[in-house]
């Protein structure tokens, strides 16, 4: 085993955790947990999509929300671009990078995207170009790798076939996503073998719902390999409207409680993180999903 000493932790929560919330979050809201996350020690934080708000309206307050931030030195900050229209109007916001996605699966890439994932990668190639013209980093969001919600399980072969394409188009980061939360251990680690055909062990990073329960255990899986970087939800926001039944990213809190009893840095204060997710979760009106929070909370009433 080789476990990192120091993982970087991607906070996804202001954009894929945010998203698929059905009642308005005002641009106020969003900034001030992006703010909040930083100040917990975040320096990575994915803060909103640049999406037709025809097909996401949360997010219509892309430009609002990344011209009110207030940066901090260190601090990475990405945006999601699905197409040149959006990279166009995310890049007169400064990210630090930016992410498109592509699917492992066929039947999700139709349903998600409407098109084939070689279609799908083709439309992406001139995102990248033109991100890379302008100077910023690209981020690819592999979705499906673990399972689909209309093809079942997806072979590694098929995640190896899409890490190859992003590879293949200039996409410098490849992230092993199981959108849908259903992977096990062995399942994430042969997945990240496949990915590591095309991409140095530096170049990827986990992104793991926690559907039914497994995503700590993968998120441990990956350590095993070697992967230091991963994606989280603050308070374990998020889901995905093209799988039914799928719950948020595994949350923030409780990476950083395993890492850090691990003995793994993170450069994350716990506690101002679960403040964070507590304010997020007021906002929303419900308790946080995280159960590091929920148990630290009632310490702190105790």
């Amino acid at each position: 085993m080789t476990i990192p000493a120091r993982v970087l932790i991607t906070d996804v929560g202001p954009r894929d955790g945010l998203q698929n919330e059905s009642a308005p979050v005002s641009a106020s809201v969003k900034v001030e947990l992006v703010h909040r996350l930083q100040a917990a020690g975040l320096a990575s934080i994915e803060v909103t999509s640049f999406v037709s708000p025809k097909w996401v309206p949360q997010m219509a307050d892309n430009a609002e929300v990344m011209a009110a931030l207030q940066r901090r030195s260190g601090v990475r900050y990405s945006v999601l671009t699905p197409n040149l229209k959006g990279l166009e109007a995310a890049l007169l916001t400064r990210p630090d990078a930016v992410v498109v996605f592509g699917s492992a699966s066929e039947a999700f890439s139709l349903k998600n995207i409407n098109c084939s994932i070689a279609e799908s990668i083709e439309r992406f190639a001139p995102v990248v170009a033109a991100a890379h013209a302008a100077g910023v980093a690209v981020r690819g969001a592999m979705s499906c790798c673990l399972g689909c919600p209309y093809e079942g399980d997806v072979p590694p072969d098929r995640v190896a076939y899409l890490a190859g394409l992003m590879k293949d188009i200039g996409v410098e980061h490849a992230y092993v996503a199981d959108t849908i939360g259903v992977g096990t251990p062995r399942r994430v680690q042969a997945a990240f073998e496949a990915t590591l055909r095309h991409y140095a062990i530096d170049q990827v990073a986990g992104h793991f719902h926690d559907t039914y329960g497994q995503a700590l255990s993968n998120t441990l899986a990956a350590l095993e390999m070697g992967v230091w970087q991963f994606d989280t939800s603050v308070a374990g926001l998020g889901g995905c409207p093209y799988a039914k039944g799928a719950t948020g990213n595994v949350a923030t809190e409780d990476v950083v409680y395993m890492l850090h009893g691990m003995g793994i840095e993170t450069g994350i204060d716990l506690n101002t993180l679960i403040d964070a997710g507590q304010y997020i979760s007021h906002h929303l009106g419900r308790p946080t999903s995280s159960r590091v929070a929920r148990a630290f909370l009632v310490r702190r009433q105790a």
